[in-house]
């Protein structure tokens, strides 16, 4: 406190003194617990600070900035940058900052004692200083991996990956600058009444193949067959010595009723069309032209929209193209080769180049059409929300809460976590769930000095469980809503293999000090060096990172620091861990009202016309406005932009496979089993094929484009007369499928990649293998569940 007022006393009296280049001259204090002196401190670098988590503001080795903070606006200023301004003193640390010098010159604070014993028994101790950088600090970037538990790279497996990277980098970018943007020009033609209609194809093919695309009022595959009209069409090569060839069989598609003609929605029909290859050498050579004939049985003139492609898409070569791509993003992501994000970019990029190799490749337009961004927009809308929210102390209140109310016992706390998130997932968006209860859940397991990773795991799982329970739970079950008109219910309950079944074996203390070193990384990698003051800042934060890296490193090496278990009783927990703002609580608890209500008639389209999307990004509005905020970059610091940006690549990665045909094949192929068995097993076999193969894939590949080919393929099987298959059991084991085949991996479901990225921001981080032991076990556990289901309801009871 004498501190304090010391510095209150020492304010120049000419404040109009200051310069834009030179920073108020102020005494210079050092405080016995910052990096940084009082003089250092400028109005700048106090911007750059109001940036950073409450944790580290509050810190002491950052009590400068709090200090100068306090001396310019007051210690009331800003709640949220002091909260407990009046009882507010500044803790000690560790001693070992100002124990620097021995009496020969030399520092030992950083040395660490290693005992050896050989096979005699005989030990032998040895003192090292550690790995230091050129200043005399512990080289923080190369024990990164050390600190935060996940083992360094070796330098050949460095170079190596950096050589196949720059390989990729290399060929995407010859591919996508020796090729333009493909853009196909529509024509309108009439195809008169019994009369044909040529249009000539100028361009010369580039392959022995041409792709023809019409627009009009079509059926979809599934009429071929069963129509009264169709259009005709065939391709003719014209001769420069006049005479002709007919180069393909008379095709056809089928055309809409002559009633129905004004009703209808216009409809896209393709085909790609093989030549004969000595037929290809005479267009190349310009001895014909390739001319397109048709006609229709159609009472009338028939309209139609075409457009030829000279160089259709092989699909037999893009399939195998997009599965390289997609094994090598998980290569990438299961060996942690490179940031999940980072991979994902890689990823749709590489498919984007292999598109215009294949003379495909799609203009900006499309590829930003290929971003959801109704799932951006909720998730950004919700980061906002969770961010503004976790300063009111919601989380902290309700970890102790839970810990209250189950009486510290740590497996009745976390089945009912588990099972809250469960029954919240089932009618709210799982996306929306997870975001509200992984800061939750991490306040509880640090109350009770839990590991979070597995339980968080158990959480995600749970919600991706409850997701499949109702139409709004789950992105695939909305699509699916517009099928079948029925409530989706089941009577799935959360597995027993979702119980976390082990922690870490660390020692408390120890996990405590990598998460937060792990915390103070990130936010000083948060921090760029574009001026001065950032520089500062980040410096400061570098210093405390390697101070808590040379006390991992002797508490890892050593072994001298025992285990402390927590012992804190429930009027301590809740007396550290009050309502800090209640005016910011209530206006919080006013939006997600709103958003939640507004969730819920998301079902009820003539009461609701308000996307989810929408809703969320107009709740994060309502709270900016009634919280009133001036710090818009602390607020938007805490947003996963790492996550919101996965999200748009991996949407351009899937689309991507899908257009170079990988998702059509997975589609076939199912179709293909479903109709190669006897009619007497072909639900059960249809229900099968549709459940597990949905559920496998969508475990790899993002649930919402493999939801829209699936859905396609199950009604094309249930308006099949000749197979006679009901279409409610395939809705029903393709939701199934599709929801709860996101516990497979850990970028299965949106679910999983939120919260991993909600849990890296707070200092703990679960790989890809990580999530796979956990969840690829219980994914399996409940489509076998799911499978004895629907084999009894619609095989045996046929409750359909």
């Amino acid at each position: 406190m004498e501190k304090k007022d010391n510095l209150k006393k020492m304010k120049f009296s000419d404040e109009k003194k200051k310069t834009k280049k030179k920073a108020p001259q102020r005494p210079s204090i050092v405080s016995n617990y910052s990096f940084v002196s009082l003089s250092e401190v400028t109005e700048g670098s106090l911007q750059v600070w109001r940036t950073l988590p409450e944790k580290i503001r509050q810190d002491p080795s950052l009590a400068s900035f709090r200090q100068e903070h306090e001396r310019l606006h007051g210690p009331n200023e800003h709640p949220s940058l002091n909260p407990n301004a009046d009882e507010d003193p500044l803790p000690n640390e560790d001693n070992s900052q100002s124990e620097n010098n021995s009496n020969d010159g030399q520092s030992h604070n950083d040395l660490v004692t290693i005992n050896v014993t050989n096979e005699m028994g005989q030990t032998k101790t040895h003192l090292t200083n550690g790995d230091k950088n050129d200043n005399g600090d512990v080289d923080i970037t190369d024990m990164h991996h050390h600190l935060t538990g996940h083992h360094k790279q070796n330098k050949y497996v460095s170079w190596a990956k950096m050589a196949v990277l720059l390989i990729a980098w290399v060929m995407f970018t010859l591919f996508l600058m020796s090729k333009n943007e493909k853009v196909l020009h529509y024509r309108q033609l009439a195809i008169p009444k019994n009369n044909i209609k040529t249009y000539t194809l100028n361009d010369v093919p580039l392959d022995p193949r041409v792709g023809l695309i019409f627009k009009g009022a079509f059926y979809g595959e599934h009429y071929d067959n069963d129509s009264t009209n169709y259009m005709y069409y065939y391709l003719t090569m014209h001769y420069d010595d006049g005479h002709q060839i007919n180069v393909t069989q008379l095709l056809k598609f089928p055309v809409v009723n002559v009633t129905e003609m004004d009703s209808v929605k216009e409809l896209k029909r393709s085909k790609t069309v093989p030549l004969d290859y000595n037929n290809f050498l005479d267009l190349k050579k310009n001895l014909s032209t390739l001319t397109l004939n048709l006609f229709t049985n159609f009472d009338a003139s028939f309209p139609v929209n075409f457009a030829y492609d000279p160089s259709p898409l092989d699909k037999d070569m893009g399939i195998i193209y997009a599965a390289i791509v997609l094994l090598g993003l998980y290569i990438m992501i299961i060996w942690e080769l490179v940031h999940r994000t980072f991979a994902a970019i890689i990823a749709s990029t590489m498919s984007i180049g292999i598109l215009a190799a294949m003379n495909e490749r799609p203009p900006m337009t499309l590829i930003m059409s290929w971003i959801d961004i109704e799932t951006l927009l909720l998730l950004f809308g919700m980061m906002i929300l969770v961010a503004i929210l976790s300063e009111t102390g919601i989380f902290d209140y309700l970890a102790v809460y839970a810990y209250k109310i189950t009486n510290g016992k740590v497996w009745p706390l976390i089945n009912c976590l588990c099972l809250f998130t469960a029954i919240l997932s089932s009618f709210l968006d799982n996306v929306t769930t997870v975001l509200l209860m992984t800061p939750v859940t991490i306040r509880l397991c640090e109350v009770m000095e839990l590991n979070p990773v597995p339980i968080l795991m158990s959480m995600v799982i749970y919600s991706n469980i409850g997701g499949a329970l109702t139409p709004v739970g789950d992105p695939p079950n909305v699509m699916l809503q517009t099928v079948t008109f029925l409530k989706m219910e089941s009577i799935l309950q959360p597995s027993p293999f979702t119980w976390p079944l082990a922690f870490a074996c660390e020692p408390n203390d120890v996990q405590e000090l990598r998460h937060e070193i792990s915390v103070w990384q990130r936010a000083a990698a948060s921090l760029s060096s574009y001026s001065k003051d950032e520089d500062l800042v980040r410096e400061t934060l570098v210093k405390k990172v390697n101070r808590l890296g040379r006390q991992l490193k002797k508490k890892l090496v050593s072994g001298t620091v025992p285990a402390e278990s927590y012992k804190a009783t429930l009027e301590e927990l809740q007396a550290k861990y009050p309502i800090r703002n209640v005016t910011l609580l209530i206006k919080s608890s006013i939006t997600l009202v709103f958003v939640i209500s507004f969730f819920f008639l998301h079902s009820v389209p003539n009461l609701q016309r308000l996307s989810l999307g929408w809703t969320a990004l107009l709740g994060a509005i309502l709270l900016l406005i009634l919280s009133d905020r001036e710090d818009m970059e602390a607020v938007l610091a805490r947003v996963e932009w790492s996550t919101l940006l996965f999200f748009a690549a991996l949407f351009v990665l899937m689309e991507a496979l899908s257009e170079l045909g990988l998702i059509d094949w997975i589609g076939r192929q199912t179709e293909n089993v479903i109709l190669s068995v006897s009619e007497e097993s072909r639900l059960a076999v249809a229900i099968l094929i549709i459940l597990w193969v949905s559920a496998l894939a969508s475990a790899f590949v993002d649930n919402i484009p493999l939801t829209t080919m699936m859905v396609k393929i199950a009604i094309s099987l249930a308006e099949n007369e000749a197979l006679n298959l009901p279409l409610q059991p395939l809705v029903w084991a393709l939701a199934f499928g599709a929801c709860l085949g996101g516990n497979g991996t850990l970028i299965g479901a949106s679910a999983n990649v939120v919260c991993a990225g909600v849990a890296e921001q707070h200092g703990y981080r679960f790989t890809f293998v990580e999530f796979f032991k956990v969840g690829f076990p219980v994914m399996i556990g409940s489509i076998m569940v799911s499978t004895v289901y629907l084999m009894f309801a619609h095989v045996i009871f046929t409750w359909h």
